[in-house]
């Protein structure tokens, strides 16, 4: 659907507004994950039987592995990052009808234009 010239305006800024709503889901399911992760971090960093970095990093995953909430954020993560690409592709979609639609109009008055200066020389 092709919009009028004035419409795009409101448009791109519902388009614009559309990526940044996604951008605060993002940051907010990252900072959820980012505490799921420290928990996970805390569990295994008390582990009196871990005895190394590896062991504890091993364990950390197990953690996160069996935690449903965490798979699901990051599942969620994963979408929104779908989704965000998404709404930035409309947006910059929309940005360059923009700019097609303000060619077009500019060609029409310029066509226009020259056949008044055409007739104007022909004497009509």
């Amino acid at each position: 659907m092709k919009l009028n010239l004035s419409q795009y305006p409101s448009a791109i800024a519902q388009a614009s507004q559309a990526v940044n709503e996604v951008e605060h889901q993002l940051a907010d399911m990252r900072l959820h994950l980012a505490r799921l992760e420290g928990n996970a971090d805390k569990i295994s960093a008390f582990e009196a039987n871990l005895k190394n970095d590896n062991q504890r990093r091993a364990r950390r995953f197990e953690i996160l592995q069996a935690n449903h909430e965490y798979r699901q954020a990051c599942d969620a993560i994963n979408r929104l990052n779908t989704e965000k690409a998404h709404a930035v592709a409309r947006l910059e979609h929309l940005r360059n009808e923009f700019s097609v639609a303000k060619l077009e109009t500019r060609l029409a008055i310029a066509q226009k234009l020259i056949g008044l200066e055409a007739r104007e020389l022909v004497g009509l």
